[in-house]
């Protein structure tokens, strides 16, 4: 979201109208100040900051001339079942530094920019997900959070997979062990952890190479390249195969790409 807020309420009689009751992680994404008062608290968040709101709730919203932030909404009767106790998180401000934020911030842009989910199993899980980072983000207290504090260690360290394999899918060595290694891990831990996404090791890496592969054969400025130099450049090392795996993938050849 971006725009200008000067003066923003939500009053008893909008939430009679529209019977909206779900909560708002609001994130700001600007170095203004996004201001605000509900359940009897004020706060200020910074760039980099939070809060938790609800709709359920009377609320004023302060700000600039240009912000820009972010909104992760959750149903009430989702988050409240996880977290019972939710409601004594809101209005209080989030610091940038809180380490479940941060993840929470990486896994919805892992969302946002990958391929839409259609598994209703995977649907459900990255719901989960969601619910139990922004339980950890709020500070949320009970067995549901000890619980959520575990699969969000797991969330974690997927997440860190994930990145390690984005950063080095072009490299012809890239290998399970050797990501396992960097982070500490065994290799059949990372194995498990992918496995939750429903996409191996080698198909994770496979399609970041592919998908590298058709967007530097569809700019103009690569023209001059051979396809087997962008082959290369993209991690493969044998041609013949990158030819069947590219057909395969996209129902053409890579010259066609071009």
């Amino acid at each position: 979201m971006s725009g200008t807020i000067k003066h923003a309420t939500r009053k008893a009689s909008n939430i009679a109208e529209d019977d909206n009751d779900g909560y708002l992680l609001l994130i700001n994404k600007a170095d203004t100040v996004l201001s605000g008062a509900q359940v009897g608290r004020e706060y200020g968040i910074g760039q980099g900051e939070a809060v938790l709101v609800t709709a359920s709730e009377a609320l004023k919203m302060g700000g600039a001339d240009r912000n820009v932030w972010a909104n992760v909404v959750v149903p009430r009767a989702i988050l409240a079942r996880a977290f019972p106790q939710i409601d004594d998180r809101l209005a209080l401000k989030i610091g940038a530094e809180n380490e479940a934020l941060d993840l929470l911030k990486r896994y919805c842009l892992l969302l946002e920019t990958g391929r839409p989910l259609a598994s209703p199993d995977l649907i459900a899980h990255a719901t989960e997900t969601i619910v139990d980072l922004i339980g950890l983000v709020t500070g949320a207290k009970g067995e549901a959070a000890e619980l959520a504090g575990l699969r969000g260690l797991r969330a974690a360290r997927l997440q860190a997979i994930l990145v390690k394999i984005a950063d080095n899918f072009a490299d012809p060595a890239i290998s399970a062990q050797g990501v396992a290694q960097e982070l500490g891990l065994s290799a059949r831990y990372v194995h498990d952890l992918l496995q939750e996404t429903g996409i191996s090791f080698t198909e994770h890496v496979l399609e970041l190479r592919l998908q590298r592969a058709r967007k530097m054969l569809s700019q103009r400025h690569n023209d001059d390249m051979r396809v087997s130099d962008i082959a290369m450049i993209s991690g493969f090392s044998d041609v013949s195969y990158f030819n069947r795996c590219f057909r395969r993938r996209f129902g053409h050849t890579p010259s066609r790409a071009r």
